[in-house]
Formats: structure tokens, C-alpha cells, sequence
């Protein structure tokens, strides 16, 4: 199977009442986890990685976006639909590499950029992608920072309507109460806000932040017009539990091999991966995609053939 357009992909989850899951990742063993959770599970998914984590400012070394680009090829070869994603990224040199690449849908990420600014960029990778095929996600408002106690901007309907009439993306990212790396609790949001919202808005919402989301909102939220919601923070914290519990039995002089390596019981990256894969599985339940893969029409076509 071929990657499947992210377009396709929530146009499908709108009409089957339900949302498909962007699981970030960050490494092999989270991608192969993100992968296998869908496949098991038969959900149509969304793989990819971010953007902004990728270039950012306290990185050592600059990262080759070509190296996670080619990680999306094995979804040529996944049992279900799925869209590799760019998430987050605030540079139009780094979605363009993106694109070129092999991405299928890119995420302009508005922090930091005044509105025309942001608008006008929007406007340039809405161009490019589009005629290559790719999605485009872009975000009007911001959402609240837990790391770092930054306040939010709730989008409003209005503003939601002209920015999606205007620069002609694919899905729209909201702030109705989402937090940015919650990781503990969760955060209350405004339904009667995003209903509004969904209700002026032509293409499908995204809710970043679904960490701090409590999975028993997932009916409302779809009701009211979400058909993606992205999970990472969750996501590395239960990444790095496993670490922490497999590593525990480590104590040198031991051979190392058993715990990184070989694959079996003691392996701090099976067990990561196993747990991440864990974790994706019960968030593909929640939001009603599990078992939704092949229940529409799929292609089979190479990977640069993408639904429109």
C-alpha cells in the first residue's frame, strides 16, 4: 500500500465519526511503534516527526531531514493507509526540503510570526505542496505552554474562517484550552468554542496537545468537527519509563548486548518500543479509528501517487 494523502485521511474520519491519530515520533523504535500499533489495531494513522524539535536551537548538530524522510518509505509497505507528516515547523527552507523529500503533509507552525507574515507563508506552501500532492496543516491562535508557563491566544470562529478562505489549506490546527507538553493532569476545553468553530470552518480541525486531552473527550470533540489530534509528550513519557524500569537491571561488569541490541526481553529498545506501541493502541481505540483501515477504497499505486 502506498502512503495515503492526509486529505484523504480525515475526509474519510470525518465521515466515519471519527479521528485519526498523529503519533509523533522521534526515533526507529518510535516509528516502527507508531506503525505496528496501526497495523495491529487496523487503523489509518499518521507517522511523522517535528519539524522544530529537528532544527532546534539547543540540537549539537544539525539533523539530515533526508534520514527521516526515508524512514516514511517503509509506509509503502504498511497494512493500513497512512500520511507521513513534517509537524511544527516554522521554516519554509526546511517544509520545502519536506516536500521534496517525500513528506506527504506538512505543518507551518505559526509561533513567533506576525499574522500577515504567517499568512503569506502559508500562502507559498499551500502553492508548492499542492502541486505536489501534499497536505497542508496550518493554526490560527496559540495554544498554552506548560513548560514554560506561556499563555495561549483561543482562536476564534471568525478568525478561523477567513485564515482557512484565504489561504486555501487542507486541515486547521485550534486553541479552544489544548496545552503544549502537559505532563501530568489534564486541561479543560472550551467545547461550545470549538463547535463554533467547526461549525464556520470548511475543512477538518486538529487538536495539537491531546496529551493533556482526557481520551473520554474524544466523542464531543469529534462531534464538533476534530478529525486529528496529536500526541508526543504522552508519547516519550512512557518511552522513557521503560527505559528507566529495563535499565534498572543493568550493572556493570555485565554484558551490555542483552540490554541494547540482541531484541530480546532485556532490551531497552524493544521494551521502549513495545510500550510506545502499547500506548498509540489505546489512543487509536479511544478516538474510533481502530479497525477503520480498508473501509475505504485504498491505492495501490507507487509512493509518489497520493490521493488528492
Amino acid at each position: 500500500m502506498s502512503l495515503v494523502s492526509m486529505s484523504k485521511l480525515l475526509a474519510d474520519a470525518k465521515r466515519g465519526g471519527y479521528a485519526v491519530c498523529y503519533c509523533e515520533s522521534w526515533n526507529l523504535e518510535s516509528f516502527q511503534a507508531v506503525v505496528e500499533a496501526a497495523e495491529e489495531e487496523c487503523s489509518p494513522i499518521i507517522a511523522g516527526f517535528n519539524g522544530g524539535f529537528l532544527m532546534h536551537s539547543r540540537r549539537r548538530r544539525a539533523e539530515n531531514l533526508g534520514s527521516y524522510a526515508a524512514l516514511g518509505l517503509t509506509l509503502t509497505k504498511a497494512r493500513v493507509p497512512a500520511a507521513l507528516i513534517l509537524n511544527e515547523s516554522a521554516s519554509l527552507a526546511q517544509i520545502e526540503e519536506a516536500i521534496d523529500s517525500g513528506f506527504n503533509a506538512v505543518m507551518v507552525e505559526n509561533g513567533g510570526l506576525e499574522l500577515e507574515d504567517y499568512r503569506r507563508m502559508v500562502r507559498q506552501v499551500v502553492a508548492k505542496a499542492h502541486r505536489s500532492g501534499v497536505s497542508v496543516e496550518a493554526q490560527v491562535g496559540h495554544l498554552a505552554d506548560a513548560s514554560c508557563n506561556g499563555r495561549g491566544e483561543p482562536t476564534t470562529p471568525q478568525a478561523a474562517r477567513a485564515f482557512v478562505e484565504e489561504t486555501g489549506i487542507d486541515a486547521l490546527a485550534v486553541a479552544v484550552g489544548n496545552v503544549h507538553i502537559l505532563t501530568k493532569g489534564s486541561a479543560p476545553l472550551d467545547l461550545e468554542a470549538l463547535r463554533e468553530i467547526g461549525s464556520v470552518v470548511s475543512v477538518p480541525l486538529v487538536l495539537h496537545g491531546g496529551t493533556g486531552i482526557p481520551l473520554q473527550e474524544a466523542g464531543h470533540l469529534i462531534r464538533r468537527g476534530v478529525a486529528k489530534v496529536n500526541f508526543g509528550t504522552g508519547l516519550k513519557q512512557t518511552y522513557l519509563a521503560a527505559v528507566r524500569e529495563r535499565l534498572a537491571k543493568y550493572q556493570e561488569p555485565m554484558s551490555p548486548h542483552p540490554f541494547i541490541g540482541i531484541g530480546g526481553e532485556d532490551d531497552i529498545m524493544v521494551a521502549a518500543r513495545e510500550a510506545v506501541k502499547l500506548k498509540c493502541q489505546e489512543l487509536l481505540r479511544a478516538y474510533g479509528s481502530a479497525g477503520k483501515a480498508g473501509t475505504e477504497e485504498q491505492t495501490t499505486a507507487g509512493p509518489r501517487k497520493f490521493w488528492n
